[in-house]
């Protein structure tokens, strides 16, 4: 008598197998898609962003020290200190200058 210590499996079984597994992993994949700034909030047509220098010159005149602002996900992303010197990388819509998203250092 031959002694195995794995069982064979046929190979629609294996085949079944292998097709729920990859499904399974493709729908954790979508469901943790991460969020993006611009899904909801940085929506707006090209047509009605206010200039980068106007966002610039508000957050100078609200005490920020602006390094650097660039766009991204539709949206303006600026890297810069706060009035109280925390380092943020914050996100604003750039038709309001609402910001939409902050990350502090």
């Amino acid at each position: 008598m031959k002694r195995t210590l794995f069982p064979t499996v046929s190979a629609a079984a294996s085949a079944t197998a292998l097709t729920f597994a990859l499904l399974a992993g493709a729908a954790l994949t979508l469901q943790s898609a991460p969020a993006r700034a611009s899904d909801d909030l940085c929506n707006v047509p090209k047509a009605e962003w206010q200039p980068m220098e106007n966002l610039e010159a508000k957050l100078t005149a609200d005490g920020w020290t602006v390094k650097n602002i660039k766009t991204e996900d539709g949206c303006y992303e600026v890297y810069a200190k706060t009035p109280d010197g925390k380092r943020v990388e914050a996100y604003f819509n750039p038709k309001t200058f609402e910001a939409v998203k902050t990350k502090e250092d």
